[in-house]
This record gives structure tokens, C-alpha cells and sequence, in this order.
């Protein structure tokens, strides 16, 4: 199943986190600031993170949701960089992240 998704718009600024997603967050803060979007697909973030997404990446669109309330750290990864998700696609395992 295609799964385009629109992400809420909330976004926090801080520092760059500690722990597994670092790598992305690093990833994102270094891109050029003229770079407004960029696509990746799970297995370059894979890549990138030197580790494999949790399953419920690959099966929830959820859980590339933007926010910053609750248990859950992973957008901070993207979102503290500057970054949200713009449109996750389940069935072809890509994410396209906006710049902030």
C-alpha cells in the first residue's frame, strides 16, 4: 500500500542528540542550507545510521510522525536539525524531509 502522509508541523530547536539516530541528525545538519528537500529511501538511512531501522518504521507511518510530545525520540533525529517529514511511502521505503 502507497502511503503518502502529511506530518504535523510542529518543530523544536536544540542541540544535537546523543544515541542511535545522531548519525541522521548529523546527516541533516550537514546538507547545504540552499537544500530544501531530500529523499531518502530506509535503506540509505540504514546507511547512514550504521544500524536498522525498527520494524515499525518499515510498517507504521506513524512513527515518522513530527512531533516532540511524548515518549518516543526518534524525530527528534530530523527535527532537531531543522528538518520534517514531508511524506513517508511505506510500500517503496522512502521518506522525503523538509527543511525547516
Amino acid at each position: 500500500m502507497n502511503t503518502p502522509w502529511l506530518p504535523s508541523t510542529e518543530m523544536r530547536q536544540g542541540q544535537a542528540m546523543n544515541g542511535n539516530y545522531a548519525p541522521l541528525e548529523n546527516y541533516l545538519r550537514k546538507l547545504p542550507m540552499k537544500q530544501e528537500e531530500i529523499t531518502l529511501t530506509f535503506e540509505s538511512i540504514e546507511q547512514i545510521l550504521n544500524d536498522r531501522l525498527p520494524r515499525s518504521a518499515h510498517e507504521d507511518a506513524p512513527w515518522w510522525g513530527n512531533q516532540k510530545q511524548g515518549i518516543r525520540v526518534d524525530p527528534n533525529a530530523w527535527m532537531d536539525a531543522g528538518w520534517m517529514v514531508e511524506i513517508v511511502d511505506l510500500k517503496e521505503k522512502w521518506v522525503r524531509f523538509v527543511r525547516q
